[in-house]
C-alpha cells in the first residue's frame, strides 16, 4: 500500500470513528421515547432541517451519479434532472413542509403512515398497514444500494473484499443510528452535508488547474458536439451529437415528483420545532441544492477535460461515476497533504451515502417497529420496550439490507431510480391529496397507494422497454394513475366522515 493509500485509508477511519463517537454522545443525550428516537422531540432548528433533507435525499448520486452523467454525455441529461431536482425541492418546502408539521402535530402523528392513517380517521388500520408495507418494500433494497455503494468504493480504492467493506459500513451506520435515533441521524446529516459541499468545492478548483485552466475547461467542452447543449446529446461512441427530445426532458424532470412522497425526507418536517422556521429551511435548502448540482454537473465537464489532458484515463460506461474517485487519487499524489485532502473528498461520498442509508433505515424501522407491530398487530409495549423494539428493528433491517447487497455486481442507481419512483407514486399523491383536499376519503388513499405502487412495476417491466413515447420515466405515469385514483375513488365513495372534515377545517385555518 502507497502512502497515498495510508493516508487516504487514515483519513477515512477518523472520519468513521468521528461519525460513531459524535452519534453516540447526541444519542445519550435524545429524549428516551418513541417521538424522540423518530422525530428528535419534534426540536429540529432551520438550519439542520434544511440540510438532513437534502443530506438524506442526495445521496451518493450527487458525487458519483450526477458527475458520472455529465461526463458520459455533456450536461442535458446531468442539467435536466437537477433542475427537476431543484424544483421539486423548493415546492416540496414551499406546499408540503408547514401544512405537514401543522397537521402532524395536531393528529399527534410521528410516521407518515400513521399521518396518513389518522387524517382519515381509520377505524381498522387499512392504510397504515399498505403503507407501512410500501416503506419496507421500496426502503430495504434502497438502504442495501447504500451499503453496495461504500462496499464498491472500498474495494475501488484499496483493494478490500467487498463484503467486509459493506459489513463496516453498516456496522458504522448500525452504531449511532440504533443508540441516538433521530436527532443523531439528522445531526450527522448535517455534518456530512457540510462534508459533501467541501468535497464538491475543492475537487472542482483542483480539475480547473489540472485541465489548464476554465478556458481549457471550456474549449474542450465545445470540440464535443451536444456536450454543453441542453437540447442535444453527446455520444462518446460516435463521437457526435444526438437530439434530447421533449420525452426525454419530462422524463427526468419527472425525479423532482418524487419529493412529495419521501418518507425520510418528510419526517424533517414534521420535526422542526416551529413551523414558521420552515421559510429559512426552505431558502437555506433550495441555495444549497441548486449550488451543489451545479457544481456537480461542471465536475463532469471538467474531469472529461483533465481526460483528454492525459492526467487520468478515459472513462467509459458505469466507470464514469468514478470520475470523482480518479481526481482525488490524482489530488492524493501530490504529497501526504494533498492525499489527507483527497481522504476527506472521498469521506465526502461515504458521507453521501451514510446520509441517505441511515435516514432510509430509521423510516424503514419506525414502518414496522411503531406502524406494524404496534398499530397493525396491536402489540401493547412500554416505553422502554418501544425503545428496544425501535433499535432492534433498524438492526434486523440492516442484516436484511446486507443480504440484498451481497452482489458486487448490482446496479446501485438503477435501484434508487426504482425505490424513488416507490415512493414518489405512491406517497406523493396521497400526502398532496391529505393537505390540500377536504373530500379525499381513505377508499381514495388505498386506491392511490395500491394503484401508484402497481403501475410502478408495471411501467418499469411491461410498458418501458416498448421504448419510444413509452420509454419515460415510470415515477411519471404511475404519480398521474395514482393521483387519478384517488380522486375517481373519493368521488364514487361516500364524503368523509364529519370529525374527518371538521379536523381538516380546524388544520387548514
Amino acid at each position: 500500500m502507497t502512502t497515498a493509500q495510508v493516508c487516504i485509508m487514515a483519513t477515512i477511519i477518523v472520519y468513521l470513528c468521528l461519525v460513531i463517537f459524535t452519534g453516540v454522545m447526541i444519542g445519550r443525550r435524545s429524549k428516551k421515547s418513541a417521538e424522540g428516537f423518530y422525530l428528535g422531540g419534534r426540536g429540529l432548528g432551520p438550519l439542520v432541517t434544511a440540510m438532513s433533507a437534502e443530506a438524506s435525499d442526495m445521496s451518493s448520486y450527487l458525487l458519483m451519479g450526477i458527475p458520472g452523467l455529465a461526463y458520459l454525455s455533456g450536461v442535458a441529461d446531468a442539467s435536466w434532472t437537477a433542475i427537476g431536482l431543484a424544483v421539486g425541492t423548493y415546492l416540496n418546502f414551499l406546499l408540503v413542509a408547514k401544512r405537514l408539521r401543522r397537521y402532524s402535530v395536531k393528529l399527534n402523528a410521528i410516521t407518515i403512515p400513521s399521518f396518513i392513517s389518522r387524517r382519515y380517521g381509520e377505524k381498522k388500520p387499512v392504510i397504515m398497514c399498505i403503507s407501512a408495507l410500501i416503506i419496507l418494500i421500496f426502503f430495504v433494497p434502497y438502504v442495501a444500494s447504500g451499503l453496495a455503494a461504500i462496499g464498491k468504493l472500498f474495494n475501488s480504492l484499496f483493494g478490500w473484499d467487498y463484503m467486509t467493506a459493506v459489513v463496516i459500513g453498516a456496522v458504522v451506520i448500525i452504531s449511532y443510528t440504533s443508540v441516538g435515533g433521530f436527532s443523531a441521524v439528522a445531526t450527522m446529516d448535517l455534518i456530512q452535508s457540510i462534508i459533501m459541499t467541501v468535497a464538491l468545492a475543492i475537487i472542482v478548483v483542483f480539475g480547473v488547474v489540472q485541465a489548464g485552466g476554465m478556458d481549457a475547461v471550456l474549449d474542450h467542452a465545445k470540440t464535443l458536439p451536444g456536450f454543453l447543449s441542453f437540447g442535444e446529446t453527446y455520444n462518446a461512441a460516435t463521437g457526435s451529437a444526438e437530439p434530447y427530445g421533449f420525452i426525454r426532458v419530462i422524463s427526468m424532470m419527472a425525479w423532482g415528483l418524487g419529493y412529495f412522497g419521501m418518507p425520510h425526507i418528510l419526517v424533517r418536517f414534521m420535526a422542526i420545532r416551529d413551523e414558521n422556521e420552515l421559510k429559512l429551511s426552505r431558502r437555506i435548502a433550495a441555495v444549497w441544492v441548486v449550488i451543489s448540482m451545479g457544481v456537480a454537473v461542471f465536475i463532469g465537464i471538467v474531469g472529461h477535460a483533465v481526460s483528454a489532458a492525459g492526467r487520468i484515463p478515459f472513462l467509459e460506461g458505469s466507470a464514469t461515476e468514478t470520475v470523482i474517485v480518479q481526481l482525488s487519487n490524482l489530488l492524493s499524489s501530490y504529497g501526504i497533504l494533498p492525499a489527507v485532502v483527497a481522504g476527506c473528498i472521498l469521506a465526502g461520498i461515504l458521507a453521501a451515502t451514510m446520509s441517505t442509508a441511515d435516514s432510509q433505515l430509521l423510516a424503514a424501522s419506525s414502518a414496522f417497529s411503531e406502524n406494524l407491530v404496534q398499530n397493525v398487530f396491536g402489540v401493547k409495549l412500554t416505553q422502554k420496550q418501544t425503545m428496544l423494539t425501535a433499535r432492534l428493528t433498524v438492526i434486523v433491517i440492516a442484516i436484511i439490507a446486507l443480504f440484498l447487497a451481497r452482489d458486487p455486481n448490482s446496479n446501485v442507481f438503477q435501484i434508487v431510480s426504482f425505490a424513488w419512483a416507490g415512493f414518489g407514486a405512491t406517497f406523493g399523491p396521497a400526502m398532496l391529496c391529505a393537505l390540500f383536499w377536504k373530500r379525499s376519503n381513505r377508499q381514495g388513499i388505498m386506491a392511490g397507494l395500491v394503484a401508484g405502487g402497481a403501475m410502478i412495476f408495471i411501467w418499469k417491466f411491461l410498458v418501458r422497454p416498448l421504448g419510444g413515447a413509452l420509454d419515460i420515466y415510470e415515477l411519471l405515469p404511475a404519480f398521474l394513475v395514482a393521483l387519478a385514483a384517488i380522486v375517481v375513488v373519493s368521488l364514487a365513495t361516500p364524503a368523509p366522515e364529519a370529525d374527518v372534515v371538521k379536523a381538516f377545517e380546524e388544520y387548514d385555518h
